[in-house]
Formats: C-alpha cells, sequence, structure tokens
C-alpha cells in the first residue's frame, strides 16, 4: 500500500523539537505577563473578507498566498494568514476595542500562507504576537518595541539587530508614493515583473523586493522620511528619545517597510544574523486605522509578531536539552507490578518527570535503558525488594545505591523523602 506523506510546507513538531517550542513559550508567556498582557486565542479560520479589507488586496498575502475556501453554506473563509487582523476583529466582537479604553493582549498560534517553502519559511508556522489597541502615543511605540527586544532576548536572541523606521501618515505619504512610483516608472525597464506590477497599485512594495536588481535600483530611491510631515517628524523622533531612554540599541533604516497595507508611521523589524534571506525573527508596526477600517471606532494600534520556527532556528546552536525524567521506575518482574504503579502515581502527583518501565527487564538492560533517558535515579523492584519491602534506589549521578521503605500510602514515605533531599524536588533536579 502506497504511503501517505504529509503535506508540503506541513511539518511535524517531534518530541524534542516541541520540548524546544513549549521552552520558547513558557519564556514568552512570563515576558509578556510582566507586561500586563493579557492572552487572546482567535479561530484559525475568519471570513475571507476581513483579510482583503485589512491587508489589502494588493498585497502578496491577499493575491497569492491564502487558503481559501467555501463553506458549505457558501461563505468565503480563509485560514488566517496573520494574527492582528482577527485579533482587532475579536476585540471589536467582545467590546474590549472601545473608546476611553486600551486593549492589552497577545496571542499564540498557527498561520497559515502558500508560500514557497524554505528555510525559516512554512505554509503552516507559528506566531507569538503582542498588540496594543487604543493608544496612539510615543510612548506606546516605544514599549511595544521594547516588549518586542525583551522577549527575543528572553529566547536567547540578546545579539539579534533591530531596525526601525516611519512610514508616515494619510497625510504625508501620497506624496510619499507619488515620488517613489514615479521613480519606479524612470527606472521600469530593470524592475522585476512583480515589482511592473506594483507600480501602480502599492509602489512601497518596490522597496521589499529581494530581487537583486530591484534591490540595486531602489538604493538610491526616495526616502520616506524626506517626505514626512511634521507630526509624524515629532512622533518619530520622540520614540528614537525613548528607546535610547530605555537602553534598547537600534539601527534607522529608512528603507524599511512593512508587507501590509495597514502599517502607518512607526514600522520595526529584529533581524538574526545567522538564518540566511530569511532573517527576520519578528517584526510589526503602528496600524491607526485598521480598527475604524473594520468597523469599529476611530482607535489606534501597534503591535508585532515573532515567529517561532525562525526563533528555533536562530538559537538552534544554543544548546538546549530537553528536560530528562527525572526518576526511572523498573518493575523487575509482573509481580512487582502493582508496587511499581503506586509508586509512580505518588512520584508523578509531587510534580515529579517520571518513567514507568516495562515487567521484566534485566538489570543490565534496565541500567542501559536508564542511561539512555539521562535520569538522575533509577528505583529498581523485584522480588526481593518487594519481599523486604524496600526498593533499591540507584544514583547514576554519584553512582550508590540506597534501600528505601516502598511504601507509598503515608504522607511521607521514606522513598519520597529521601529522592528529594538527594536532589529531586518537584519537578527539577540538580
Amino acid at each position: 500500500m502506497k504511503t501517505i506523506h504529509g503535506v508540503k510546507g506541513f511539518h511535524d513538531v517531534v518530541p524534542q523539537q516541541s520540548e524546544r517550542f513549549t521552552d520558547i513559550e513558557g519564556r514568552l508567556r512570563a515576558v509578556l505577563a510582566a507586561y500586563n498582557y493579557g492572552e487572546i486565542r482567535t479561530p484559525i479560520a475568519e471570513r475571507t473578507e476581513l483579510f482583503a479589507r485589512s491587508l489589502g488586496e494588493t498585497t502578496d498575502i491577499v493575491e497569492k498566498e491564502m487558503y481559501t475556501f467555501d463553506d458549505r453554506d457558501g461563505t468565503s473563509l480563509t485560514l488566517r494568514p496573520e494574527g492582528t487582523a482577527a485579533v482587532v476583529r475579536a476585540a471589536l466582537e467582545a467590546g474590549l476595542a472601545q473608546r476611553e479604553q486600551v486593549a492589552k493582549l497577545w496571542y499564540l498560534g498557527p498561520m497559515f500562507r502558500r508560500e514557497r517553502p524554505q528555510k525559516g519559511r512554512l505554509r503552516q508556522f507559528h506566531q507569538v504576537g503582542a498588540e496594543v489597541i487604543g493608544r496612539d502615543d510615543p510612548l506606546a511605540d516605544a514599549e511595544v518595541v521594547t516588549l518586542l527586544v525583551d522577549c527575543l532576548r528572553a529566547c536567547g536572541l540578546e545579539a539579534a539587530e533591530l531596525l526601525i523606521n516611519s512610514l508616515g501618515d494619510a497625510a504625508c505619504r501620497p506624496a510619499y508614493r507619488a515620488a517613489l512610483a514615479a521613480y519606479g516608472r524612470a527606472h521600469v525597464d530593470v524592475l522585476c515583473a512583480n515589482c511592473r506590477q506594483r507600480l501602480d497599485r502599492n509602489p512601497l512594495r518596490l522597496l521589499d523586493c529581494k530581487e537583486e536588481g530591484c534591490r540595486r535600483v531602489m538604493a538610491d530611491a526616495p526616502l520616506v522620511r524626506d517626505h514626512l510631515c511634521d507630526p509624524c517628524r515629532a512622533h518619530f523622533a520622540e520614540v528614537e528619545r525613548l528607546l535610547r531612554a530605555a537602553e534598547v540599541p537600534f539601527r534607522v533604516e529608512p528603507r524599511l517597510v512593512r508587507g501590509l497595507d495597514y502599517y502607518v508611521r512607526t514600522a520595526f523589524e529584529v533581524l538574526a544574523g545567522n538564518l540566511g534571506a530569511q532573517n527576520a525573527v519578528g517584526g510589526g508596526g503602528r496600524y491607526d486605522g485598521l480598527v475604524a477600517e473594520l468597523g469599529g471606532p476611530p482607535l489606534a494600534g501597534i503591535g508585532f509578531a515573532i515567529g517561532l520556527e525562525r526563533v528555533l532556528l536562530a538559537t538552534a546552536a544554543s544548546g538546549f536539552q530537553p528536560p530528562a525524567p527525572e526518576v526511572d521506575v523498573i518493575p523487575l518482574s509482573t509481580a512487582a507490578t502493582a508496587a511499581a504503579v503506586r509508586l509512580t502515581r505518588r512520584l508523578r502527583d509531587l510534580g515529579m518527570r517520571c518513567e514507568l518501565e516495562a515487567a521484566g527487564r534485566s538489570v543490565k538492560s534496565a541500567m542501559r535503558r536508564a542511561d539512555k533517558l539521562a535520569v538522575r535515579f533509577a528505583v529498581l523492584i523485584g522480588e526481593d525488594e518487594l519481599r523486604a519491602g524496600r526498593a533499591t534506589v540507584r544514583d547514576l549521578r554519584r553512582q550508590a545505591d540506597h534501600r528505601l521503605a516502598l511504601a507509598v500510602d503515608d504522607d511521607g514515605p521514606e522513598l519520597v523523602e529521601t529522592l528529594r533531599t538527594l536532589g529531586v524536588a518537584g519537578g527539577s533536579h540538580g
């Protein structure tokens, strides 16, 4: 029978990788809690119009990359390609995005884009993101950028580079778009086919093209900073000042743009140097018109997303080791299985990470297995132990044996207390 393989661009996460995911997610949760953000969970499928209206119909995501299908009632649904639009939609429905109210929300989950799979780019990928809805001041920008940097530092990316820019707003960006389009038309012969299509519909994306010929041409293109209005210029200057006050290193990159239409004013990305072409591990920006575009009040917003797979790639050399079981309980005969089950359950109730082996292994085979698991303690229960009412506890780190009472019915069994004393303390070992 023919083997069924996974779908291209959709990867399984096997246990050792899953442990790294869990470790990274735990670190991010701790930082987000310190910043007083609340978690929000949105469905993976939304009405297609949500993304068409928010992301922009001329973006690559909407034009080429969305997984869209008709539900049985004819409703067009799309697997979410990004998190911000869904969070804003959910915040509006839940009454979290209202006048005189600030919503600080974070999310975690899979996103879906039908891109060409490559290192750091999958068709199902995972993001952690944070959004602030209801603030338009530069301090909000600086704190969100600082939060992104702190999240990545918590994951072990202290050396990642932060880039920031201002994209202007509805008052000043039209003039810049016109200047950029005019520049592009003057060099249309050397632009790639995609950039020729973008000229009139979305000229800012010319700056984001990865084709080498386009990159060379756009190196001399007009800069948005030369077209900023006074309010946008002042806003960005204050963001820079506050980031310096927070001691957050950054570099102003005047050609930095974001791929989605809803971004205005502050935009930012964080790059890791060891990922090749797909080197952005996180980024975001301000989206002051998005809430109103989706039917809400005219509230400002700013947020970011972190690509978890890219963080895992960028930290692959960090020496992460998944936690090993602390105790390996080994019944050496069928008669010992009941005592082994009772003991293992007691240890797990106390928060210890335990492995329970199949009955009947030889001591030599059991010790090879315990060494492979890298456990601290092996608890051997055989016929002799059952008769004596005492288990053999082998400390594999110190190569020492202890004969300890096997009873687990009282509140402080000798075996459990001794394991704690020797180095196991409810889920960790020294």
